[in-house]
């Protein structure tokens, strides 16, 4: 019995990841978008236990999953696969170049429509310790944190294979940390969070599918023209 082909692997995980997504949404909607219990226990836990200085770092270090940082990210992405990749002419290299920060816009403005779709309320103001706007779910800072660094360390993975893991556990530890402060600052429920994950890993995979192909066909361009 042989195994599934491996480029039909990021779709599969694209579908798994949205489908996953799209029921927890559906879960949270049956529940009339209100926090269950564990949400408003996981929020009520993070008021009584913000000391100063955790408050300020947790300020400090939610900071990075938004405005420019992880913009910065998916150029970084871009550069590490124009030079691994080496594509032929300037045309094919700004695309390659630019692809994974193309991808993160399209992905905020889907992140950014189902947001108001959805119009989840977010935590009592009284309970925030960081600015926030907009709906709660999913959560854009835990999904621009996970889609950007998620680029990254999968160009890092395909420039670098020996470097994979170490790539996806970095991801993974800066989604995480980036999540965990969103609901210890007080402004998302867990599921948001979970939300923002499990759409990012869907829209990453889908890009890591057609980023790949873009990818191949510049290194075909760059083989035919040696």
């Amino acid at each position: 019995m042989t195994g599934a082909d491996p480029r039909h692997r990021p779709v599969v995980l694209a579908s798994a990841c949205g489908g996953a997504f799209a029921l927890l949404a559906v879960v949270v909607a049956v529940h009339g978008w209100a926090p269950f219990g564990f949400e408003a226990a996981a929020v009520r836990w993070g008021v009584a236990h913000r000391p100063g200085w955790a408050r300020s770092l947790a300020m400090a270090v939610t900071s990075l999953g938004t405005d420019v940082f992880p913009y910065l990210l998916a150029l970084a992405a871009g550069a590490v696969a124009v030079r691994s990749g080496r594509p032929a002419g300037a045309r094919r290299t700004a695309g390659v170049l630019l692809a994974p920060l193309v991808w993160l816009v399209a992905g905020q403005l889907l992140r950014q429509g189902l947001m108001r779709a959805f119009a989840r309320p977010r935590p009592p103001v009284a309970d925030w310790a960081f600015d926030a706007s907009g709906f709660a779910f999913p959560s854009g800072h835990a999904f621009t944190s996970a889609l950007s660094a998620g680029l990254l360390a999968l160009a890092v993975a395909r420039a670098r294979p020996r470097a994979a893991r170490f790539a996806a556990a970095g991801a993974a530890l800066f989604a995480g940390v980036i999540g965990f402060t969103r609901v210890y600052l007080g402004v998302h429920w867990p599921l948001d969070v979970l939300g923002g994950w499990l759409l990012a890993s869907a829209w990453l995979a889908l890009g890591g599918w057609l980023l790949g192909r873009l990818g191949l066909r510049a290194q075909r361009g760059a083989g035919a023209r040696r």
